[in-house]
């Protein structure tokens, strides 16, 4: 007998202010044309058919780790950051100029993390928090922190 193993195929975030929510990711880079958001006489309601790349990963972190690399962090119930990765150090420091520059909150200003990518956290609308990531490089890489 043979098992389905679930495939993640993606993700659906509830935001209080759909278009504030939908101004973040548009602004982080993410491609939402207008086509693909659902809308009635109040407003915007649901977005969907948007891909955020080509591939996703799940990383899941302990607490003493997650109060190490993000300054921000809260503890939750279920306490959740999306993932966003750059091509470059130095683009995680403009993606993250650009939007605090727009307002949007910072919980990590960037910084170079002890396995080797440089790191930034941003909260998006609704205080989730979104990581931006560059590749990892051997010559940016520390011990990690006691835990």
């Amino acid at each position: 007998m043979s098992i389905d193993v679930p495939q993640f195929t993606g993700l659906n975030l509830v935001a209080k202010d759909l278009a504030a929510t939908l101004g973040f990711y548009r602004a982080l880079g993410v491609h939402i044309p207008d086509e693909n958001v659902w809308r009635t006489d109040s407003g915007p309601h649901h977005t969907e058919g948007v891909a955020i790349g080509t591939a996703a990963e799940i990383e899941i972190d302990s607490e003493a780790l997650a109060r190490e690399y993000n300054a921000g962090y809260r503890e939750a119930p279920s306490a959740t950051m999306l993932a966003f990765h750059v091509t470059t150090r130095e683009e995680v420091d403009a993606t993250y100029d650009r939007l605090v520059a727009a307002g949007f909150r910072s919980r990590q200003a960037p910084c170079d993390a002890f396995w080797g990518a440089r790191f930034a956290v941003i909260a998006d609308p609704d205080g989730r928090d979104i990581g931006l990531m560059s590749p990892s490089a051997a010559e940016h890489r520390s011990s990690p922190p006691p835990l």
